[in-house]
């Protein structure tokens, strides 16, 4: 009986190879595993058998069950990725055929402006990071010196998202949180730049959006200081701008940095435009980091880009830049 079960897992190995589609296969499977197979048939003799034939049948029929059903896992692979190959090949798109001289659509004149910045920052030998636009009030308030009650969180008018704790988890304000996770996840020194969608609630006008864009800058090294500062955001102003624009800082007041300022940008009509703030990070916001304050220093800015964009533009009312009419973004 044994020799018989080696015939049986031998002519299952043929039977298997030979087998063309997944379909087949599966009927195959039935045959030489099912109820009614010639395995089945030969383990329903063991009853009169001796014991010790019995043993030695029963771990011969378990073999060859195993090694049948090695030899239909390895088919059921091939010919699946066969069919699969098939399927791709039948769904692919020929992009080739989509030519030049069509309007094939462009990025959007966010995205290019988000683009071109970060080609500016990463030639002056930064990085680009990102983070969750859902945040926790840790990395959006309390980790940048917004205290629990702190009048600088009514600065900002918050969407308050429900999860966790009442007011813990929001749609982040600035994407200043992300300066936080930075200083979490890497030791300095730092030099990042963070582009990034954000949110305010707020009634929607030609200069304001409730959903809007903002760039955000950090720097921690031994040594930081101001000029520092004051120099980075003028070698992006004519990089950027061209050679034509000029900047100045003004002081303000932000909680995550110490001193502070805002920067505004000069346009070759000699008009102003404000850009956004800047400062020195706080001590507090490099020891909620994790950075000890008295050997690391730092400086971060941002500003919003829909403005910016708009601004370089022509655009007027910013609640163009979240339209979907056609005749607007094929302007850019």
């Amino acid at each position: 009986m044994i020799d018989e079960i080696r015939r049986i897992e031998d002519d299952a190995r043929g039977r298997v190879a030979a087998v063309d589609t997944v379909a087949e296969l599966v009927e195959l499977d039935r045959e030489l595993l099912g109820k009614r197979s010639a395995l089945t048939g030969t383990k329903r003799q063991m009853g009169a058998l001796s014991e010790d034939e019995r043993r030695e049948l029963g771990a011969a029929l378990n073999a060859a069950q195993e090694s049948i059903r090695g030899f239909l896992a390895a088919r059921r692979a091939e010919l699946e990725a066969v069919e699969r190959e098939v399927q791709l090949g039948a769904e692919r798109l020929d992009l080739t055929e989509v030519r030049a001289d069509r309007d094939a659509g462009h990025l959007h004149l966010i995205t290019q402006v988000v683009e071109e910045l970060e080609d500016v920052f990463v030639g002056l030998g930064f990085t680009v990071a990102e983070g969750p636009e859902v945040e926790d009030d840790w990395h959006n308030f309390t980790g940048l010196n917004f205290g629990t009650y702190h009048p600088a969180r009514d600065m900002q008018d918050t969407f308050f998202v429900d999860l966790g704790a009442p007011r813990e988890v929001v749609l982040r304000t600035h994407t200043s949180p992300v300066q936080m996770r930075v200083m979490e996840g890497q030791a300095p020194p730092i030099y990042s730049v963070v582009p990034g969608r954000v949110y305010r609630n707020e009634a929607a006008d030609a200069t304001h959006l409730a959903v809007f864009h903002q760039i955000e800058c950090l720097v921690v090294d031994h040594g930081i200081t101001f000029g520092h500062l004051a120099g980075t955001i003028d070698r992006f102003t004519k990089a950027f701008f061209g050679p034509g624009y000029s900047m100045r800082l003004r002081p303000a007041y932000f909680p995550f940095t110490e001193p502070s300022a805002e920067f505004d940008v000069q346009r070759p009509d000699g008009t102003w435009l404000e850009l956004g703030g800047c400062g020195m990070v706080h001590p507090n916001v490099l020891r909620n980091g994790g950075i000890d304050p008295e050997e690391w220093s730092g400086f971060a800015f941002g500003f919003g880009l829909d403005r910016l964009a708009a601004t370089r533009h022509g655009v007027t009312d910013l609640r163009e830049l979240a339209s979907t009419d056609v005749r607007f973004l094929s302007q850019f």
